[in-house]
């Protein structure tokens, strides 16, 4: 049986659909992988149609699947006009399945510094390893790509701040973040050669202060 189609159509959705219906397989048990986003065109000159490629989940991954039926579950509770694609069974960085959150109410989930989509993650996190006693799984959620474009707002601010640092010779502390924010600020100027990082506070009020190296 084919595990895999690559697919195009004049939206994203509209290609995965077709994939899903040719694999015969449900949206629950596929990994999607978005090439082209596609062109819309002017008045149809210039247009490109989107691709994705579609995989079926084998069963040595179906912790994504159950991943993925308790994201659809808690999404369908809340009656937010959302929907859910499994961009990756398992994930190297996050160490198991990144699933993506979209549609009109989407940016509902993710709150204030990103604060409900991580509320969300820790209960897909909590049912899902109570469910699948024995194995570690680590789901990782996204909303419109929110995670990546924060962690590269983050380097960017890093980054300036640290050059601040740099030419002034006076440590900034920045505003209070997320153990995952605050994660990217450290790798980012881990090697920077004039400045260093160290985090300081208390739970939510926990800040990261960019530092002059000395000597």
């Amino acid at each position: 049986m084919e595990q895999e189609r690559t697919m195009t159509g004049k939206t994203v959705e509209e290609a995965i659909e077709v994939a899903l219906r040719e694999l015969d397989v449900g949206r629950e048990e596929a990994e999607v992988e978005i090439i082209s986003r596609g062109k819309p065109g002017f008045l149809g000159i210039g247009a490109e149609l989107a691709k994705v490629k579609v995989r079926k989940i084998t069963g040595s991954q179906s912790a994504a699947t159950f991943a993925m039926e308790t994201v659809t579950n808690i999404l369908g509770a809340t009656g937010a006009q959302t929907l859910a694609t499994l961009r990756s069974a398992h994930d190297q960085q996050s160490g198991g399945p990144v699933i993506d959150i979209s549609g009109e109410d989407s940016g509902l989930l993710i709150g204030r510094r990103g604060e409900t989509l991580r509320a969300l993650q820790f209960m897909v996190n909590m049912i899902v390893n109570k469910k699948l006693e024995g194995e570690d799984v680590r789901v990782a959620l996204d909303v419109e790509r929110y995670r990546e474009r924060r962690s590269n707002s983050l380097q960017d601010l890093a980054k300036t701040v640290a050059e601040k640092v740099a030419s002034s010779g006076r440590a900034i502390t920045l505003e209070p973040m997320s153990p995952a924010d605050r994660r990217v600020v450290h790798v980012t100027l881990a090697d920077h050669p004039r400045v260093t990082t160290q985090s300081a506070g208390f739970g939510e009020q926990r800040k990261v202060t960019i530092a002059p190296k000395r000597g």
